[in-house]
Order: structure tokens, then C-alpha cells, then sequence
């Protein structure tokens, strides 16, 4: 429960090719000198190191988050990178705040297209550094199948995925709705969203970018046969919660990554008349004491 830098060697939870890239960003700050941010002083250049794999394609992102976009010998990282294989693009984050935060909202591409391409269950994916993506895109998959078994679509119903990030659940919820509406607060998200669908040839999705609880009320006129929630830890908002109750779909699904929220959350939508109905519990975090947890609840009255 602290930030305390502790140097560590290697990690097991991540690919072998993670260790590469760490290995030589560091080299690098060593070799020019370069001031590592202390979070008490609010001083020092580079905060953190994002990297993205694309379990299936094999494709690499390099993310160095910085609190100035004046990085000295920029070039000479992109070499030593451009020289690891699968390195699909480098970018800086620009995070000048002084907060612990990790991303800012500002990215600088320094090598390639500024994403990486992945590819579950035949669907692909653009990612890019500022968009939610499963670090365990082999236990996504599973994650995003049991979403769509609990669903159990026949093929008319309108979905709302609310919290959708890149779009990955409601891609794979398209193939069995007849419309899915999908909404997430983070615009670079959407982009992405809206690109995976062109990507995978899907017509019958649409994405927004904005706040669940600012959206949704204002929108009840969509019908809502179904509704799918993957809210961050900090679980839904109640304005969203009671939207939901409001536009009385006859299934909710909900994946949580946290059960405290998840607990908390249920038991107002309990309350409000429906049923709990199963929920299947995914290991997406091997060897940590979190879990995702897929939950359907069903309208009773």
C-alpha cells in the first residue's frame, strides 16, 4: 500500500519480450543521464513504461510516459526499439500533472501508427495507448464468451454495452443482436471502437463517447432488451444504476473486476426487482488475489 519504487529483475506474469523492452529503456536512462519522476517532488522526466502485446498477432507497443514531451536522444530509443521483433510503435504520454495517475491525455508518436492490432475469437482489434484492453486477452475471451451465454440473444434484442472501452464486448455481442449501443467516457476509446467495427465489417453497432450517467438518461427511448455493464473497479455510478432500473430491460449482465462493488451494486439493482440468476468467476489475474466475475441478473417484475 505504498509507491515506493522496488527494483525487481523480471516478472513471470508478462511475456518474455516485456523484460526486453524494460531492459532497454533502462539502459537508455542510464547511458544519457536521463532523470527518473519522483512522485514527492513532482521532479524527473520519465514516470512510467507502458508496453501492449497482441497475444495473437504477435505486434508490440512501447509507451513511455513522460512529464514533458522534451525527451533528450529520443531518436536514439527509437532505434534501440525499432530493433526488438514485433515492435509495431512507439509513443511518448505526456503526463504533466503532479498526481499519481499514470496516463496523461496527450500521445506523441515516435514510430508507426500510434496502435497495435490484436485478434480474439476472429475478431480483430486496434488498440491504442490510451484504450482499456484485457491484459489477459486469453482469458478475455473466455470472459466475453460467458457475456454472450448469459445474454442469450435470439437475435432482435437492443443491447446497450455501457462502460464498452474499444468495443471488444460489443463486437462480440453484435453477432447475435439486432443493434448494440455502445458508450464509454473515453473518446481515444471510441475511436478505436469505431475503427474495430469498419475492421471486422459490423454495421449493426454504434458508438459514443460520454459519461453512462450524463448519456443514458437522456436516451431512454432507446429500447433496452438487455444491458451490459463492465464498469472500472470503482463499480457504476448510481444515476447509472437507476437509469437502468428506469429503462427496464429484461436481463442485465454485469462483469465486475472488483466484488465489493460489485456486491454493493447488485444489491440496488436486487432491490429495484430483479434476480440473481448465476454468475462464473474468471482467474483474468493469475496468481494475485483479484478476480472478474460475470454476473446475470434477471428482471422479475
Amino acid at each position: 500500500h505504498t509507491h515506493s519504487i522496488i527494483s525487481a529483475d523480471d516478472c513471470y506474469l508478462t511475456p518474455p519480450e516485456f523484460q526486453v523492452i524494460l531492459n532497454t529503456v533502462m539502459d537508455f536512462i542510464k547511458e544519457y543521464g536521463i532523470r527518473v519522476y519522483n512522485e514527492e517532488s513532482g521532479k524527473g522526466l520519465v514516470r512510467h513504461l507502458l508496453i501492449r502485446k497482441g497475444f495473437v498477432s504477435g505486434e508490440l507497443m512501447a509507451c513511455l510516459v513522460v512529464k514533458s514531451p522534451e525527451l533528450p536522444h529520443k531518436e536514439e530509443l527509437i532505434q534501440s526499439l525499432k530493433g526488438i521483433p514485433g515492435m509495431k510503435t512507439i509513443c511518448l504520454n505526456i503526463n504533466p500533472d503532479k498526481t499519481n495517475v499514470i496516463l496523461g491525455k496527450k500521445i506523441e508518436i515516435l514510430y508507426g501508427d500510434g496502435y497495435i492490432t490484436d485478434i480474439m475469437d476472429g475478431l480483430k482489434f486496434r488498440i491504442s495507448p490510451l484504450s482499456f484492453y484485457q491484459v489477459n486477452p486469453v482469458q478475455a475471451e473466455k470472459l466475453y464468451k460467458k457475456v454472450l451465454e448469459y445474454a442469450d440473444l435470439k437475435g432482435d434484442e437492443e443491447v446497450w454495452d455501457v462502460c464498452c472501452g474499444i468495443g471488444t464486448i460489443s463486437l462480440f455481442l453484435s453477432r447475435k443482436a439486432a443493434r448494440v449501443h455502445g458508450l464509454e467516457i473515453v473518446p481515444e476509446a471510441i475511436e478505436d471502437a469505431k475503427e474495430n467495427a469498419k475492421l471486422n465489417s459490423v454495421t449493426n453497432v454504434d458508438f459514443v463517447a460520454a459519461a453512462a450517467e450524463d448519456y443514458m438518461p437522456s436516451h431512454k427511448e432507446i429500447r433496452s432488451d438487455v444491458v451490459v455493464v463492465d464498469p472500472p473497479r470503482s463499480g457504476l455510478e448510481r444515476a447509472v444504476l437507476d437509469t437502468i432500473v428506469e429503462m427496464n430491460p429484461k436481463k442485465v449482465v454485469y462483469v465486475s473486476c472488483d466484488p465489493a462493488t460489485l456486491a454493493r451494486d447488485l444489491k440496488v439493482l436486487l432491490a429495484a426487482g430483479y434476480r440473481f440468476d448465476k454468475y462464473c468467476a474468471c482467474d483474468q489475474f493469475s496468481r494475485t488475489t483479484h478476480v472478474e466475475t460475470v454476473v446475470l441478473l434477471t428482471r422479475v417484475n
